[in-house]
This record gives structure tokens, sequence and C-alpha cells, in this order.
């Protein structure tokens, strides 16, 4: 009876290969905390264009004010309360108030965000039998986004769409500084343009990629869980002191700090 040849032994994984399972394992953690980190950073980047703006719009409350209480003599003194270092004081107080509510109606959404694998016919029949809860695909909430729009369905994926793309212009440019700074006495200024440009442009592209997209369904899936429970004309005033909060976030994010062109020039 001739020998049984022996058991051939599993193939050995790499080492770069068994360091990317063991990281994976993490995923739980560092996923939702990727894409609080993007929103808050495209947050704080929007923000940060609002300081002027908001400025100008205290500076013309104090002028209605002084104009109000100048006309009287025992009210005039009341002119010199708000001076200058007090009114840009207040609007940076403002700013950081509306930077952190935003953070609150955007940012911590993304803490509950989970990855899960597609359901396995065994569990498909159980949630059709009422026995396991069936958690909506993305098909689904897009469905009744359409079918059912309420503001709070269409504004906070937006508005989240359009800080998750500031956030990542900031990493961005952050890389692009910093490669240019560290190579122009290496390469010139030509070459070390050209690289910071291209990494740049694939920092923004990879930032989105792995994580923009996230941040935007995660929002979409938290405003629909939101708008499922209110139901009927309740879903059309949920969220309404949110969305009135990051809308106009939303619009400086996409205009002042999302300068995606200034990569390609």
């Amino acid at each position: 009876m001739p020998p049984r040849p022996p058991a051939a032994s599993p193939p050995s994984s790499s080492f770069v290969a068994d360091v990317s399972r063991f990281l994976g394992g993490f995923r739980w953690a560092f996923m939702p905390l990727g894409l609080l980190a993007l929103v808050a950073v495209g947050v704080h980047s929007a923000a940060d264009t609002l300081d002027d703006r908001l400025l100008a719009v205290v500076d013309r409350a104090d002028a209605t004010f002084d104009s109000l209480v100048g006309r009287y003599d025992v009210t005039a003194p009341m002119v010199e309360w708000l001076s200058l270092e007090l009114r840009t004081r207040l609007a940076r107080l403002l700013a950081l108030a509306w930077e952190l509510s935003a953070d609150l109606v955007l940012a911590l959404p993304a803490l509950g965000y989970r990855e899960s694998s597609a359901p396995k016919p065994a569990e498909a029949w159980k949630a059709a039998l009422g026995t396991e809860a069936a958690k909506p695909s993305w098909r689904a909430l897009w469905t009744r986004c359409l079918r059912r729009p309420t503001p709070m369905r269409w504004l906070r994926p937006l508005a989240t769409a359009a800080v998750a793309l500031a956030g990542a212009c900031a990493v961005a440019r952050l890389v692009q500084g910093t490669v240019y700074l560290s190579w122009r006495e290496l390469m010139g200024d030509g070459v070390a343009d050209g690289m910071a440009r291209g990494l740049a442009v694939a920092t923004l592209v990879g930032v989105l990629a792995s994580l923009g997209w996230r941040a935007v369904l995660r929002n979409l899936q938290h405003a629909d869980a939101a708008c499922e429970a209110e139901g009927g004309k309740g879903a059309l005033r949920r969220g309404l002191v949110g969305c009135a909060v990051v809308v106009p976030l939303a619009v400086a994010a996409v205009v002042d700090a999302s300068p995606v062109l200034s990569f390609l020039r």
C-alpha cells in the first residue's frame, strides 16, 4: 500500500496581510472617529470664513443700538458699551457657538456608523417573518428620500457633503503645504510644486472616497430614522432648527472653504 501523501500546509500569509487583518478588526472604532473628524474639520473650515461676516453683523447691530441710545442725554453713555475689541470677541464667540452647534447636528451622528455584511437568506426570512428587525438598504433610503421628501432628509446629507468636501480640502492643503516646503530646497520650486499639487489631489480624492461618502450616507440614515419615527406632518417639522444651523455653514463651505480648483492651477 503506497504511503499517504502529506497534507498540504496552508499557505503562509505575509506580514503586511497579517497587520492589515489585525488593523481591520478595529474598523468599528476608527471609521466612526474618522467620519467625526472629517465633518468637524469641514465645519471648522466653514466657520472660519464667517468670522468677518459675523463681525459685520455685530457692527451693524451696534450701530443701530448707538443710533437709538444716542438720541437722549440720559442714554448717551451707553454708546461706549461695545468697543471694537468687545465686538470682535463677540463675533468670535458667535462663530464658536455656531460651529459647536453644527458639530452636534452633523458630526455626532457619525459615531453611530456601523459596517455590516449583506444579510444571509436565513436572516432575510427571519426579517420577513418579523422575528428579526431588517435595516433598510441604501436604495430604500434614497427611494424614501425621493417619495417622501422632508427638509431633514434632503438638507442634512447635502450639508454633510459640503462640509466633508471642505474638510477634505483642508487636509489636502495641509499635505500640499508640507510637501512643498519640505521638498523645494531639495528638488526646486517647479518640481516641488508639481509633486505637492499631485499629492494634494490624491489626498482629496482618497479622503472623499474613503470617508466622505460614508459621512453623507450615515447622515441620510440618521435623518431617515428620525423622520420615520415622527411620521406624517411631524416628519416635515423634524430637525428644522438643525437645518437652519447647518445650511449657512454648508453654503460657506462650498463657496469659501472648498478651493478644489486651486490644486489644479
